[in-house]
């Protein structure tokens, strides 16, 4: 297992490649040369976005919210996020993110350890937001992704698709 601390980074963002249905969403942060990116399933940036913005609901106002959030490339990852953490160093007035590489049974994982400022912060929950939304709807019965060929709704058996 490797640990990788990046301290506080000097950008923080969120991206997806690939068509709806069948996105890669990415965690990317840089610190001075070091760029860190990191492979997350919808359902973690989706979370990550919804904590940060009920923790910045207590903390003062962010200021200038950094506008260059497009991932660097080239933005492949360099492993996938098993978990995630997020604590307030409230000394320091910044987030701090652990991401944990999801590893096999036997082996232990990748982690890296980085701050963010509210700034950067409520960046990302606007963008991810964004990202999140811009998928295949829900499905108002079962919740789960209703694909433009159609969607056969565990909810129903399948015998017919939900109203929307």
């Amino acid at each position: 297992m490797s640990a990788l601390d990046l301290g506080d980074v000097d950008r923080f963002t969120v991206g997806a490649h690939g068509a709806v249905g069948r996105r890669t969403f990415l965690l990317q942060c840089r610190s001075d040369a070091t760029v860190l990116t990191l492979k997350v399933e919808k359902q973690q940036v989706a979370v990550l976005a919804e904590y940060l913005g009920r923790l910045l609901r207590d903390l003062p106002r962010p200021g200038h919210l950094p506008d260059d959030l497009e991932l660097q490339e080239p933005a492949d990852p360099n492993w996938v996020v098993g978990t995630l953490g997020v604590s307030y160093e409230e000394a320091l007035d910044r987030i701090v993110l652990v991401a944990e590489e999801a590893a096999g049974d036997d082996e232990d994982g990748d982690m890296a350890r980085f701050a963010i400022t509210r700034e950067q912060a409520a960046a990302f929950a606007v963008r991810a937001t964004s990202l999140v939304e811009a998928g295949r709807p829900p499905c108002p019965l079962c919740g789960g992704p209703i694909d433009p060929s159609g969607h056969l709704c565990p909810r129903t058996n399948g015998h017919r698709p939900p109203a929307t």
